[in-house]
């Protein structure tokens, strides 16, 4: 696999195990409301901080830009579709943090379960095409520049702040252990 998609596929994998938990956190809206409201507030930092921040901001300013260059027809369907599903998942996440700060759990844990199911299907639907089309259309000069260009991007926004969201899965199996 080229190294340049592995970071995005590697992101990928970071988000699937950090939503690998929803179902124990949801849990914990009746058990825990506060726990339940503070690890909320946690995911909505990495959603927000990870997912969207480092993640899809390389896809919207360096990878989709350059698809649709190489290719018209892209703009219209698979990349018209993404960069909507993240305007979509921008307000999901800002819904869960007006709901569970409002203590209006029953509808976070609904809202919750609604993004990550979506986030989880806007991943397949990348990892099986979107970034397996990037691989045609681009030869291995393009592709390692787009490699440093996330480098970049990573430096820029702050690379020990992404090495800390990296941990969220970390952090949340330790916390969901302490009872």
């Amino acid at each position: 696999m080229n190294k340049t998609l592995a970071v995005l596929y590697s992101e990928h994998e970071i988000i699937k195990s950090v939503i690998e938990f929803r179902e124990r956190i949801s849990s914990l809206s009746k058990s825990d409301p506060q726990k339940y409201k503070n690890i909320i507030n946690e995911l909505v930092n990495f959603f927000r901080n990870y997912a969207d921040k480092f993640h899809h901001y390389k896809e919207e300013k360096l990878l989709f830009p350059l698809m649709c260059e190489k290719n018209e027809m892209l703009q219209e369907s698979i990349v018209s579709e993404m960069l909507e599903n993240h305007q979509d998942f921008r307000k999901l996440v800002n819904s869960i943090e007006t709901e569970v700060n409002s203590d209006n759990f029953g509808e976070s844990v609904s809202l919750l379960s609604k993004y990550t199911e979506m986030l989880l299907d806007h991943i397949a639907v990348e990892d099986d095409e979107l970034f397996q089309i990037a691989e045609t259309l681009f030869d291995d000069n393009e592709l390692e520049k787009l490699y440093f260009d996330f480098q970049d991007i990573d430096r820029e926004l702050g690379f020990d702040n992404k090495i800390e969201l990296e941990k969220m899965k970390e952090n949340l199996e330790s916390i969901l252990d302490s009872n």
